[in-house]
């Protein structure tokens, strides 16, 4: 099965895994999914992820992280999509929620938030929103 947009489905898996309160979820994995869940692990959204290998297949596996019952990710939504790429400057990135989320952003510098990516002075293509 071919998919046409994977982060997007990745980020809908993780939507819908938290509203079931389910505690892990897995996903077929890529370089650019581990650096997202990456960037989730160190901004604290995610417990941990790992990547196993079942019969010629890697999988992503992201153990989801709640809050007295709640999810800790309380929306996650892709921006640019494969109809239409949204491309930031340093300057323009948005603050998501005045600065309570965040958004991930692909820098010529690798994945990163859009703090490190304003800090660092490069734009990038803005990935998605988490808060």
């Amino acid at each position: 099965m071919s998919l046409s947009d994977p982060i997007g489905d990745m980020l809908a898996r993780i939507k819908n895994a938290q509203s079931r309160m389910h505690k892990v979820v897995k996903l077929p994995s890529s370089k650019f999914k581990f650096k997202i869940a990456e960037v989730l692990k160190e901004e604290g959204y995610i417990i941990d992820f790992k990547v196993n290998e079942i019969e010629n297949k890697y999988i992503l596996e992201i153990n989801l992280k709640y809050n007295y019952g709640s999810p800790v990710i309380n929306s996650i939504e892709r921006v640019s999509r494969p109809g239409r790429r949204i491309f930031s400057s340093a300057e323009s990135l948005p603050k998501i929620n005045n600065g309570l989320g965040i958004a991930i952003v692909s820098t010529p510098k690798g994945v990163m938030t859009d703090i490190n990516a304003r800090k660092q002075k490069v734009g990038g293509e803005i990935i998605c929103k988490v808060f």
